[in-house]
């Protein structure tokens, strides 16, 4: 059983706990009779003056309900956390020179009854800001008091990249390309290993937060391997938040944390280097949901749309050198043959346009900016279902045995198109 499954538990637990404590209440509402009180009421008349009157016993007060047990004091970064409390820790690689390391802040909330354990990490990149500000407002505004289970959270994983406004460690390296780490491998790779060893192994299920890459803005979007039953249980928490298929790239916490046995997402949302109130609130609400799904929280979430799940995506490129503008807006659903945007010759005003080769939804595009030939431009989701897609995947494996080509059908339109279409590594 993966440690979702344990964590889906817990909310069973919840309701079991929250019967028992229906029951004290009831218990605590019934009077205690006295031997007085006992007496007068239980007295019978008789009309027959020889008989004796009835010997009355006292009335025993009905047994009350056990209450429920206290959460157990939460051990983490060789800290007890004491139940019903939120406390602010340090975590450190030991990295640097002596007297010089970097104390990472990590919050911790111990609810005040037991629950499974849910981590929230942010900045592994360092110039990814909105997921920092997703796990401060989670995190401050959840009353342990009133909280299932333990809530972690690392807004700032990468302290040496945020301090240098950098994607990368010092050493540019790229921190979510090295886990779960090695004692032994390159300084990425050991910081890697004692922050996986230190916090995430003390997870039930994790929420990594990312926002595009290098002049890119993604839609809020959930990147998860929907191969693992635990990880797609853990999606279905998360709203009206698109859903991406994607394993995830080797060295990603995600996929380490996965196949460590603990379901986890990564949740992207917005553009580096950027405070944006609106995709923070989108991801404060979808991470508020999937606790509230786990049992973590009573409050309930309403959303009005469905939650779309894509099982592929492409991206689509600039042919061309200029200046990129884009004519659509992130979530737009676009049909084959509609705009995307423009690409523009600066010095011979040549312009070049690019459209949509597939029917599908942008879930990611580069902003405005000069780009040259190749440049991944357009994201688009495929509104293609998991039976197509297995289909297809059983075709090529069909081809690839047998050493033939399946036929490729150019239509003019298709010509008529603007930008190579390209599956590259989602950039988490």
């Amino acid at each position: 059983m993966s440690r979702l499954g344990l964590a889906l538990g817990w909310k069973g637990l919840g309701l079991v706990i929250l019967m028992c404590g229906s029951t004290l209440s009831g218990a605590d509402e019934l009077p205690e009779l006295g031997p007085e009180a006992q007496a007068e009421d239980v007295t019978v008349a008789t009309e027959t003056p020889e008989a004796a009157p009835e010997e009355t016993s006292p009335v025993e007060p009905l047994p009350q309900a056990p209450p429920p047990e206290p959460a157990a004091a939460f051990r983490i970064l060789d800290t007890e956390v004491p139940p019903g409390k939120t406390m602010r820790l340090s975590w450190s690689a030991s990295q640097n020179f002596a007297g010089m390391d970097l104390d990472t802040p990590v919050l911790v909330a111990h609810g005040a009854k037991p629950g499974p354990v849910l981590c929230l990490t942010a900045a592994i990149h360092g110039d990814e800001l909105n997921g920092i500000e997703m796990v401060r407002r989670v995190l401050y505004s959840t009353d342990p008091q009133k909280l299932r289970g333990t809530l972690i959270g690392v807004p700032i994983v990468n302290l040496h990249g945020f301090q240098r406004s950098s994607r990368y460690l010092a050493d540019r390296r790229d921190l979510n390309r090295h886990f779960p780490g090695h004692n032994d491998g390159s300084s990425a790779s050991r910081i890697a290993r004692s922050f996986f060893r230190s916090v995430v192994r003390n997870c039930h299920a994790l929420v990594d937060l990312h926002t595009g890459s290098f002049h890119r803005t993604n839609l809020p979007q959930l990147r998860a391997d929907l191969s693992d039953p635990g990880v797609v249980a853990l999606t279905s928490g998360f709203g009206a938040t698109s859903v991406l298929e994607d394993k995830g790239a080797a060295g990603t916490l995600r996929r380490a944390a996965v196949d460590a046995g603990i379901p986890s997402v990564t949740l992207e949302a917005g553009e580096p280097m950027r405070l944006q109130l609106e995709q923070v609130e989108h991801g404060v609400k979808a991470i508020q949901s999937l606790m509230s799904n786990l049992g973590m929280l009573k409050k309930g979430f309403q959303w009005n749309d469905p939650q779309p799940v894509y099982y592929e995506s492409s991206w689509v490129r600039a042919n061309r050198g200029g200046i990129l503008l884009s004519t659509v807006k992130l979530g737009t659903s676009v049909k084959k043959g509609d705009l995307l945007g423009t690409v523009t010759d600066p010095i011979t005003n040549v312009q070049s346009l690019i459209y949509a080769p597939y029917n599908g939804r942008v879930l990611g595009r580069a902003l405005n900016q000069v780009v040259m030939p190749g440049f991944a431009a357009f994201h688009i989701g495929v509104e293609r279902s998991p039976e197509e897609v297995a289909s297809e995947a059983s075709e090529e494996k069909a081809a690839d045995e047998s050493g033939g080509q399946r036929d490729v059908v150019i239509s003019p339109e298709d010509e008529a198109v603007e930008g190579d279409i390209e599956s590259i590594e989602h950039p988490e």
